[in-house]
């Protein structure tokens, strides 16, 4: 996720409302797709299979055919876009995902990094088997659909005026865009979010789940 910013773009819309927008969406996808893929389509995302994968909760098989469904549902998403507004999309530059000005690479890979790890453990916290055994008297739906949108939000608002922090969308919005500019940044787009990921698995799996939790009577 994440855009291009431009200064007629956020005078008309606003970094928050560009969050909101985001962080609603997941919310009623979340909510929408619980009952079919509870486990595997949480943030939309394709960082966020890592954990799966290593918590072997989800096949690696699985995991790349639901990366490249996304990737392909972007390149869509773009083509869309570009056919329904052109001069909008041609004046944000195709929406391909950029560091932004004032800010290095390796500034950009960090956020990557830590915008991913606080969303994909958030994702963790709010699917734990644990904590949904502790907490059973609160609708699945619910817990989960509601915490993961506050941190796409927060995650966003932190994140967009520096990059973003959705693989498959910056990915069909190069290809579609197809101007070399749009590809200088986009290695940080896939390195930083897949190591965020990880980290958060591990963190999760090593330290958090080796806490127990109390259940309530």
């Amino acid at each position: 996720m994440g855009v291009k910013r431009s200064p007629s773009m956020c005078a008309s819309v606003g970094i928050q409302g560009i969050a909101w927008a985001f962080g609603g969406m997941i919310f009623s996808l979340v909510y929408c797709t619980a009952g079919i893929s509870v486990k595997e389509q949480w943030t939309h995302q394709p960082s966020c299979y890592v954990w799966s994968v290593l918590g072997k909760e989800l096949s690696l098989t699985r995991a790349v055919y639901y990366i490249v469904m996304q990737c392909l549902g972007a390149i869509c998403g773009a083509g869309v876009v570009k056919g329904f507004q052109p001069k909008q999309y041609q004046a944000l530059g195709g929406g391909a995902n950029t560091v932004a000005p004032g800010y290095t690479k390796g500034s950009g890979l960090r956020a990557e990094i830590i915008g991913t790890f606080v969303l994909v453990y958030t994702v963790f916290s709010a699917t734990d088997a644990k904590r949904n055994a502790c907490d059973s008297h609160v609708p699945v739906n619910s817990c989960t659909s509601l915490p993961i949108r506050f941190a796409v939000f927060l995650v966003h608002l932190a994140t967009i005026p520096i990059t973003g922090i959705n693989q498959a969308r910056s990915l069909g919005a190069a290809i579609i865009f197809s101007k070399d500019n749009a590809w200088d940044d986009h290695w940080i787009f896939w390195v930083g979010p897949f190591i965020g990921a990880a980290l958060a698995a591990l963190y999760h799996v090593i330290v958090i789940r080796a806490i127990p939790f109390k259940s309530r009577s």
